[in-house]
């Protein structure tokens, strides 16, 4: 049933409105405060940043998970790069 006005936000309702024209509220949200929220598109209290972010980027593997840091291989080819500047430089 539709008030005639609404008893979230006290704007007046037209006669068979399915919803109050200024805040969004309806039979199905109760008329309530809950409703304006939702219009939004705002999260929910019970909203879990963690879990929206397992979802929407999957979780990573533990194959995929790469240690930080240089790998070897660069720190080989940086030192042998080294070595090889020196002994051209104290052959030369």
């Amino acid at each position: 049933m539709t008030p005639e006005i609404c008893p979230h936000c006290g704007a007046p309702v037209p006669p068979k409105a399915r919803a109050c024209p200024e805040c969004g509220a309806d039979e199905r949200t109760g008329w309530s405060d809950r409703a304006e929220a939702q219009r939004l598109g705002l999260p929910d209290d019970e909203f879990d940043y963690d879990e929206f972010v397992a979802e929407e980027f999957g979780r990573p593997a533990e194959s995929k998970i790469r240690p930080r840091g240089i790998s070897w291989l660069w720190w080989a080819v940086a030192a042998g790069l080294v070595l090889g500047f020196l002994f051209w430089f104290f052959v030369r």
